[in-house]
Parts: C-alpha cells; structure tokens; sequence
C-alpha cells in the first residue's frame, strides 16, 4: 500500500510542474473573459450577447486545434524520458506544420459557418449582426494560437513550462490594455465597440507566437534536442504519430465543449437576457476547467515521462496525487462561486436582468466543478499513456448522448428553462469522470502485470 511519504515527492513534483502550465493554459480562456468583461461594461448587453454567441461557437474550433498541438506532448515526453533527444526536435518539425493546415483549415470553416449559418441558429437579429464580424476576427487569430501552441507543447513536454506561462500573462495584459483602447477609442481612435477586443485579440495572439518562437530556438536549454528540427524531417509516419494522439484529444474535447456550445444556443432561443447570464457563468466555469486542463496537462506530462521509461509504480502515485490536487482545487473553486454568486456576476455587467439568473447559474456551476476537474485529469493521464480512443468514445457518450439531451428535455421540453439545461451538463460530466476513472483503473491492474502497451493502445 502507498504510504503518504512515498506520494508525497509527486505532489510537490507535480504542482512545480502543472502551476506554471496552469497560468499559461489560463491565458487561452483569459482571453475571452477579459474581451467578455471589457465589452458588458463598455458596450452594453446586446454586446455582451453578440460575445456569447462568437465565442461560443469558436471555442470548439479553438479546442479541438488545442487538442491537435496536445499530440505532440506524450510523444515527446515518451521520447526525452527515454533518451531519444533528437527525435524531440522531429517531431517539433512535423507538429508545426500539422498545427499550421489545422488552424488554416479551421480559420476556413469559421469563416464560412459565420458567413453562411450564424443567421440560421434562431438568435437576436441585432445579436448577430454585432457576432459575425467578431467571429471572423477570432477565427483568424486561431492560426497564431495554434502555432504557439506548437512551441509551448514542445516545452512543457520537456519540462520547461515557466515561460509560456510569462509570456501568456504578459499576453493578456496586452490584451486587456488594446480592448479597452480599441473598445472606448482611447488615444483619439475611433470607438470600435465590439470588433476592438478582436483586434486586441488576434495582435495578442501574433505577438505571442514571436516571442515563444524565439525563445524555443534560442534557448540553450533545448540544444541537444533542436538539432532534430528540420523541413527534411517532417515524414507521414510521424504526423500519423502525433494526430493518432492529437485528433482523440481534439475529438475529447470537441465533444464536451460542443456539447456546451449546443448548450449557448438552446439558452439564446430562451432569451437575449438568458443568453448574456449563461455568458458569464460560463465563462467564470471556462476559468477553472482550464486551470484543471493545467494540471491535467501536467498529468499528462508525468504519466508520459512514467511510461516511457516503463516505471508504473511510480506512474501510479503520481496519477493519484494529480487526482488529489484537483479536487482539492476544485473544492474550493466550488466555495468561491457558492459563496461570490450574486457578486461575481457585477466583475460582467450591471444590467439587474441579467445578475439574479447568472447568480443562479453559479450555484449550478458549483455543483459541476468536481466532475469537471476529474474528468480532465483522467483524460490527461489516459493521454499520456497514448490511450485516447476509448476515452474519446466515453466523452462523446457522456456529453451527446446523456448531457446536451437530457438538457434539452429538462430546459426545453419540460420548461425548467436555462437551469434545466446547465442540470443536463452536470449529469453529463459526472458521467464522464466516473467511466474515465473506470478506464484508468483497468488499465493501471493492468501495469501492474507489465503490460501497458497492448492494454493502452486497444
């Protein structure tokens, strides 16, 4: 039996590793809560509406090209805890180029979706018009994220995880500072309202991709792995590798925030209003998922370096301390919104029709946040052993056959209205963490019989 003595070394280890990633990670969704923020005050609740219904649908192109640059990571973690430095560096080269025809591809059918089927969706006409212009400019800014992206997964899957997370922080700033400029037409700009935090948004992304990119070829710290990279080395046997971990994961994630996206819009059928209370408990919600995708990036990372050198015993007791730190975090990200429901909605908006529902939203949001935090965990351990295909079936289960109908039936049918709906997403992602956790167990009885790559490949 693990005693608390032997678990304790990878708590420590653990957190070293996953804080830095945490603050980089939280960088993506900051984004969107300081573009959220700046326009419910600034530009009033249609706004606040129009952001709702843009970021809702980017958020699934945006993390399913997330989920795509995560195929690297395992890999790379597999390859340096086994000594195969320069094999690092390929699949660096094979990466970005994957990164770079995802977020062209994705930047095409946002485009086209925003262009073609945004009027289609039975929202607010003024809603709309405000949400197709911001959209196209999100879209855009999805090619710089994804190839920053390449850089920061190359590191974190090294170790090094510390300096994306200054440059995320030091991105969102900027961000921030050119929102409300561009937003309040600050320094004798012309007031943009809505499109500022776009523009903000997408010269965020471009200047963070510069400074991640240097700092990657650079460092000294990745010379001996760097020497791998090359046009030359770019084959299809290892994008293969990397998108027979990534396009699961894209697909993991693809399933529960589409699931939540699917969600927006049944809200915004209710009501404009609705639609802007739901905007901001999904976003405060969107904060700590991230944060839990942290450390179950972290996870990922150790259980990866664990597998590769084939130490299970060790891949065990730092799976369950990844377990045990989330849901501590989770626990208190709990209390917060318990505690902070009606006043963490006025961080949004004054607008006294929306604070009662999003103040309602919160206590929801409470309840789902263990489930949300252990899902992912188990999701990032399970990728770090390359077991992706199993769990990609488990989300699509949990989150379209359970979680967005049963939301519909509850919100929609039975008219139990916006809560209804969220009361269908927390029975999803209970679904979720627990046949995640299911899967995990079966295969660590199996490790123990040192047979973890026919069990984690099936």
């Amino acid at each position: 039996m693990t005693t608390y003595k032997e678990t304790k070394t990878h708590y420590r280890d653990n957190l070293k590793l996953a804080i830095p990633v945490v603050i980089s990670q939280l960088g993506h969704t900051l984004v969107q809560t300081s573009d959220t923020i700046i326009v419910g005050h600034f530009a009033g609740t249609v706004s606040l509406a129009a952001v709702s219904l843009a970021s809702s649908i980017f958020v699934v192109p945006m993390v399913i090209g997330i989920g795509i640059s995560y195929g690297s990571t395992p890999l790379i973690a597999q390859n340096n805890g086994s000594g195969d430095f320069k094999e690092c560096g390929q699949l660096l080269s094979n990466s970005l180029l994957i990164n770079l025809i995802s977020g062209i591809v994705l930047f095409g059918l946002v485009a086209l979706g925003s262009i073609y089927f945004l009027q289609h969706l039975d929202q607010s006409p003024n809603v709309v018009v405000l949400a197709k212009p911001f959209l196209l400019l999100l879209a855009l800014s999805v090619i710089p994220m994804l190839i920053f992206n390449t850089f920061k997964q190359f590191a974190e899957g090294l170790g090094f995880t510390k300096q994306a997370m200054m440059i995320s922080v030091w991105g969102n700033i900027l961000n921030i500072c050119l929102g409300i400029t561009f937003v309040k037409g600050l320094f004798g700009i012309t007031p943009m309202g809505i499109m500022g935090v776009g523009y903000s948004t997408l010269i965020d992304r471009c200047l963070m991709v510069c400074v991640m990119g240097f700092y990657v070829f650079r460092s000294k710290n990745f010379k001996k792995y760097i020497i791998g990279f090359s046009i030359r080395n770019i084959s299809r046997a290892r994008c293969f590798k990397i998108l027979g971990i990534g396009a699961p994961v894209a697909m993991q994630y693809g399933f529960e925030v589409s699931a939540f996206s699917g969600a927006a819009i049944l809200v915004g059928s209710i009501g404009l209003i609705q639609l802007a209370a739901h905007q901001i408990a999904i976003n405060l919600a969107s904060i700590t998922y991230m944060m839990s995708s942290g450390i179950a990036a972290a996870a990922a990372i150790k259980s990866g370096n664990y597998f590769g050198a084939k130490d299970h015993s060790n891949l065990r007791q730092s799976t369950r301390a990844s377990y045990h730190i989330v849901i501590v975090f989770m626990c208190v990200t709990a209390l917060i919104f318990t505690v902070g429901n009606k006043t963490l909605p006025w961080i949004y908006t004054s607008d006294m029709n929306v604070i009662p529902i999003a103040a309602q939203l919160l206590i929801i949001t409470a309840v789902f946040q263990l489930f949300d935090g252990t899902q992912v965990v188990g999701l990032g351990v399970l990728r770090g052993m390359s077991d992706v295909k199993i769990p990609t079936l488990i989300t699509f289960l949990a989150y379209w056959v359970v979680g967005l109908p049963l939301g519909y039936l509850l919100g929609i049918s039975l008219h139990w209205g916006v809560s209804g709906i969220w009361y269908g997403l927390v029975v999803g992602l209970m679904v979720s963490a627990v046949l995640l956790f299911i899967r995990y167990k079966k295969i660590s009885k199996h490790h123990r019989y040192h047979t973890p790559i026919i069990i984690a490949q099936d």
